[in-house]
């Protein structure tokens, strides 16, 4: 069925809404929930075989960040325009082309002829999967009943995090047992089958009606989202959070790898299993916010990954891991209570102001978790640590911020 043949039936036949518990919700869910997991899988599956790229193409720690990074910023600059184009084209379409083309970059890398390459194909790969985490979240909202929009956010959000376990435990795994190249191939076809799945199970939009874009009017949101003291806060904290925590997880293979550990990429892969730790406190940091409100919940949860991050400095392993266990506990719980205050706060254009908030946190990924490979290359993990920990102080700063910002009428 073509695009404008899917609308015209959308506009014809029922649109209501799919509530909690019916196939067709159901569908929605288990579409977003596999999109999301092939998306983090193949973006952050990289992540882990950094210390392979740089042995076996002679660079830098802070140079082999280059193949995590190269993508994430493409997609971070293409989130907002992928956001408007979907207003005009449609939700279904360009969420299946866009993983269509980031499955088809993955394959064009396992057979890179060069690093300079695979960092083509990556680029190529940020700009094309950009459509996908763009309209994932609004193709729910619009679909499924409100009341029913909850928990399938939830499984959505929890996929993204099984996705990037996944990936980084699977690739590190088989390129430790069969090399780099194998590990990059295992990651194209973790997308592969996943991309079949999405296009399997994705019902199209029953109750997406397309919209004129203004220039101006994105323009004038766009001022008004960054003037408003709360948001722009929040915009700031996606940046800086998520810019500590992939630069924890960017050099913590080159730490382990070193003395006095010196762990074998498999082993490190398993560190990354620590992501289920994510996957229960997003959901954590949700009920805690609605119970004790958000702005308490979010500095203490920044807070807690202080301490964490101190313990990472240990040269005892398992003080190491419970380091990176409890990071990755606040960060994620930090993150869902951050992210759900920007949809609260916002009173119009919120898929605008999403889209914000989501290239603030992409944007970190890209420039912090490179550049903190210069603290690597300066003094190893204790640097890269204090570029951490000087994030967090300032993190802690912006919510104490939050905490007198004027609640707005819609807010909770």
């Amino acid at each position: 069925m073509s695009c404008a043949s899917a609308v015209l039936a959308g506009v014809a036949g029922d649109t209501t809404p799919h509530h909690a518990g019916s196939a067709a919700w159901w569908r929605a869910t288990w579409a977003a929930a596999i999109g999301g997991f092939a998306t983090f899988a193949l973006l952050y599956g990289v992540q882990p075989l950094m210390p392979l790229f740089a042995a076996q193409y002679g660079l830098s720690p802070a140079a082999a960040s280059a193949v995590l990074s190269s993508a994430t910023l493409p997609m971070a600059l293409l989130l907002i325009p992928a956001s408007l184009l979907a207003d005009k084209v449609g939700r279904t379409p360009l969420m299946v082309a866009s993983l269509a083309g980031g499955v088809l970059l993955s394959w064009l890398a396992v057979w890179s002829s060069s690093f300079g390459w695979l960092l083509w194909w990556r680029a190529l790969f940020g700009v094309l999967m950009a459509g996908l985490p763009a309209l994932a979240l609004s193709y729910l909202s619009e679909e499924l009943a409100p009341e029913s929009l909850g928990r399938a956010v939830g499984l959505y959000i929890a996929a993204n995090a099984l996705g990037g376990m996944s990936g980084r435990y699977v690739a590190a795994v088989v390129a430790d047992a069969w090399g780099l190249q194998a590990g990059l191939l295992a990651l194209a076809v973790m997308g592969t089958l996943a991309a079949l799945l999405f296009w399997k199970l994705l019902p199209p939009s029953r109750r997406f009606t397309p919209r004129p874009v203004s220039l101006a009017s994105v323009l004038a949101d766009s001022r008004q989202h960054w003037r408003d003291p709360g948001l722009s806060r929040l915009f700031l904290l996606g940046f800086m959070l998520m810019g500590g925590f992939v630069s924890l997880y960017n050099y913590l293979g080159f730490r382990l790898q070193a003395a006095p550990f010196g762990l074998s990429q498999s082993t490190i892969g398993l560190i990354f299993l620590l992501y289920v730790v994510g996957m229960v406190s997003s959901n954590l940091g949700g009920r805690w916010a609605d119970r004790h409100g958000r702005r308490v919940v979010l500095w203490k949860t920044v807070a807690l990954m202080l301490p964490a991050l101190l313990l990472t400095l240990s040269h005892n392993l398992w003080l190491v891991v419970a380091g990176v266990a409890l990071f990755t506990f606040g960060f994620f719980a930090a993150h869902s209570v951050a992210a759900s205050w920007v949809g609260r706060r916002v009173q119009h254009a919120r898929a605008l102001a999403s889209a914000f908030y989501l290239t603030s946190y992409y944007l970190g990924s890209a420039f912090i978790g490179s550049g903190s490979g210069l603290m690597w290359r300066l003094d190893g993990w204790p640097g890269v640590a204090g570029l951490i920990g000087a994030l967090l102080c300032l993190c802690l700063y912006l919510t104490w911020q939050l905490r007198k910002v004027e609640p707005l009428p819609v807010s909770k």
